[in-house]
């Protein structure tokens, strides 16, 4: 049986100010919570007892409850909850954007808003290989539920950390490639195994300060080139086509 406290608890991680004053983020469903069990411990795990008879061993020493359907709808932020509510502490990576880029390829996103979209991002970087994204600090918080839910399990892999994107590109010597309107043909270019991708905000793009600091502009083409179509793709999708002509294989 789950408490009201508890309940409240939980309901309350909805708002980044309590997220942010307990450290604490919720994840729901058995892929999420299975995929991060693998890797941290939780402080607090609500379950079916099907679920809890399949998994109590990996909780350690996390206080946990078994519940009824019932008791995990009132607890869950889900329109319909999967078996499973758990409390995970918030992780603070300190990784540094110049360093990362300098061995490998990771993602910077500058103001990206939706939750939504953070939370596909992030598990697009997992399917990538990608394993560090750097979020400027007015992105959306990927320990907003909605976004910890589009992960499906992704933050397990990719470090997540929220930076002052402007200050880490000035100090990035690796290359920093951006998608913008002046951009050249992505297709048609050269593109290196390291460096930073910068992807923008859902209706602005990339700020002008940070797009000052791109090495290699580019652009996704439409089909046919003039063809008249939408002003401009969604940011996940971009992220998506973006990722995949870096990682084609080299043809020599």
């Amino acid at each position: 049986m789950i408490s009201k406290a508890r309940i409240k608890q939980i309901r309350g991680l909805e708002r980044k100010k309590n997220r942010l004053a307990e450290g604490l983020f919720v994840a729901e469903g058995p892929k999420l919570v299975g995929e991060l069990l693998a890797v941290m411990q939780p402080v607090y795990v609500a379950a079916t007892e099907a679920w809890m008879a399949e998994n109590r061993r990996l909780l350690g020493s996390a206080a946990s409850d078994v519940v009824t359907d019932e008791e995990l709808q009132r607890a869950s932020l889900l329109q319909h909850p999967q078996s499973v509510v758990a409390l995970f502490p918030i992780p603070h990576p300190d990784a540094r954007l110049a360093d990362v880029a300098q061995r490998e390829l990771c993602l910077a996103l500058d103001g990206v808003q939706d939750p939504g979209n953070l939370g596909t991002i992030v598990r697009l970087a997992d399917w990538f290989g990608i394993r560090y994204v750097f979020c400027s600090t007015d992105s959306a918080d990927i320990f907003n539920p909605k976004a910890t839910q589009a992960t499906m399990g992704a933050l397990s892999h990719v470090s997540v950390q929220y930076v002052d994107l402007v200050s880490e590109l000035r100090q990035t010597q690796a290359p920093i490639y951006g998608t913008l309107l002046d951009g050249e043909d992505i297709y048609g270019q050269q593109l290196s195994e390291n460096g930073v991708i910068i992807m923008g905000n859902e209706g602005r793009g990339i700020t002008p300060e940070a797009a000052a600091l791109v090495s290699h502009r580019l652009l996704i083409p439409p089909y046919p080139a003039n063809r008249p179509t939408v002003e401009s793709l969604n940011v996940a999708i971009a992220t998506a086509i973006v990722c995949s002509v870096f990682r084609r294989p080299r043809i020599s």
